[in-house]
């Protein structure tokens, strides 16, 4: 038997089932995993008791001979961007500092229906805005992997999801959710060489969930290989009346559909992804991916997206615009941190709250957006923003005439040091340009550990699929992850 806390989703449920040990016995494993892991700062808000409530329920369930739920005795991480109910809740964003919600998000609320339990609450990128986990307002989540040059350099963990990324590569979680607005799911994934999934938009609902780029965010799993994904995302998926962009369509059961077997699967290789100056280990590892898919039988299809170099550019415009709009409610007026000078007025209320809670990289989005939405820029900038999300979608279209899936890198590079790129915000934008496309034309698509630089850090495919065919994406997954072979996990120096 492993140790637990190298256990995921499937092998804890197993493992309680089989009556190996017990569901607290997990929960008390990770609760302490969780204390002993603060140097990497993961965890905003720990909360045991969650955990322990929901292990006991799981026990004493089994004890009865009763049906468990499918994350029966499962303690995960909450990224902070969920509600939780009577659980701080701050997008790690000093304007939230202090706020309690007295609600539960639907997709927390679906997870402990189905029995998961609550370590803490995760820490992330301010508002879901970074691509490092460098913009918390309470300070930067560190990277368990280390470099392999004997170095201390600290690394990323990949954002918005860093936290998440972090404490499922740590062994600190089993699992934890994630948010994807432009590849805040599969990034980090890739980075810390765990998996990572996006749903078709719309499969998982947005509500209690704080906003940042609404027509753009959805919720996915993060956990060690592809049929724990599948498991939580099938606990987290669902109609909800009180999300309207919510599908109302139901959850397949992908955890049971799992097949590696991709004969008669077209699989895409699009040209304009092989951008200039792309790392010859990136390109390698691609080529090995387009062998792995060879061999689980598929055929490999040249493909194109002739727009995909507007993307990036696209993204930029569209999400910045809806910040500006969702954040607006930040006002020091109804909840949250309030700045009241002497002898202020509302107006210098707000700029002296706004100016205080909200870090550097949500200030330049919110400008950015409220510019490109502003008369006489915006038809220059969001309509025509918007005219380029339709012409990549149909790029989309016009590959699955020729194939079923497409697979690419996850990110252009392994993960980077702390600090090396964040004085540079274009280089830092660029870290999403393999999976910006996807998130603009709503795809599902996910990211599967496939191997390591020459310094020792993680690599990532990417597989993406069709709207609403979440099942052969999770297929091609598994059996990249059964030809990958990956175990590489990093050693304990916290």
């Amino acid at each position: 038997m492993a140790n637990i806390q190298d256990l995921g989703i499937a092998g804890i449920r197993g493992g309680i089932d089989s009556g190996a040990f017990t569901a607290v016995e997990v929960a008390e494993t990770f609760i302490d995993r969780v204390s002993a892991a603060k140097p990497l700062n993961a965890f905003l808000v720990e909360t045991p008791d969650h955990a322990l409530t929901a292990a006991k329920a799981a026990d004493e369930a089994k004890a009865k001979g009763e049906t468990l739920g499918k994350m029966a005795g499962v303690p995960i991480g909450m990224k902070d961007l969920f509600c939780t109910e009577g659980v701080p809740t701050t997008a790690a964003s000093g304007i939230l500092e202090g706020f309690v919600p007295q609600y539960e998000s639907t997709v927390s609320a679906n997870l402990f229906k189905n029995g998961a339990g609550m370590l803490g609450k995760l820490n992330l990128d301010q508002f879901a805005m970074g691509s490092s986990n460098e913009t918390s307002a309470f300070g930067n989540v560190i990277s368990p992997w280390r470099r392999n040059d004997g170095g201390n350099t600290d690394i990323t963990p990949g954002g918005s999801s860093g936290g998440s990324a972090a404490a499922v590569a740590g062994r600190i979680a089993p699992a934890a959710t994630g948010t994807d607005t432009g590849g805040s799911i599969r990034q980090p994934a890739a980075f810390a060489g765990i998996t990572g999934f996006k749903p078709t938009y719309g499969r998982c609902s947005r509500w209690g969930t704080i906003a940042f780029a609404s027509s753009l965010d959805q919720a996915g799993s993060m956990a060690h290989d592809t049929r724990d994904c599948a498991i939580m995302l099938e606990a987290m998926a669902g109609f909800d009346v009180k999300d309207s962009t919510s599908l109302d369509l139901p959850v397949p059961d992908w955890e049971a559909a799992l097949n590696s077997d991709l004969k008669g699967k077209r699989i895409g290789i699009p040209k304009e992804y092989r951008v200039d100056n792309m790392p010859s280990e990136i390109d390698a590892l691609w080529q090995q991916g387009i062998a792995w898919m060879k061999d689980a039988g598929a055929t490999i299809v040249d493909v194109s997206l002739p727009h995909t170099k507007y993307a990036l550019p696209a993204y930029y415009i569209i999400a910045p615009a809806e910040a500006s709009s969702n954040l607006a409610r930040y006002d020091g007026v109804r909840y949250g941190k309030r700045d009241l000078p002497d002898g202020a007025g509302l107006q210098d209320m707000y700029a002296a709250t706004r100016e205080a809670g909200f870090g550097d990289e949500v200030k330049r989005r919110i400008m950015i957006g409220t510019y490109v939405l502003s008369a006489g820029y915006y038809d220059a900038y969001y309509t025509q923003a918007q005219k380029v999300r339709t012409l990549i979608s149909q790029d989309f279209d016009k590959a699955w005439e020729q194939c079923d899936l497409l697979l690419t890198p996850t990110a252009p590079s392994a993960a980077f040091g702390l600090g090396e790129k964040s004085d540079d915000p274009l280089a830092m934008y660029l870290n999403d340009v393999f999976t910006v496309p996807s998130s603009l034309a709503g795809l599902p698509a996910m990211s599967v550990p496939a191997g390591l630089d020459g310094q020792g850090l993680p690599l990532g495919l990417q597989v993406i699929g069709k709207a609403l065919d979440e099942q052969n994406v999770f297929n091609a997954g598994l059996a990249l992850e059964e030809r990958a072979g990956f175990v590489a996990k990093p050693e304990q120096w916290w």
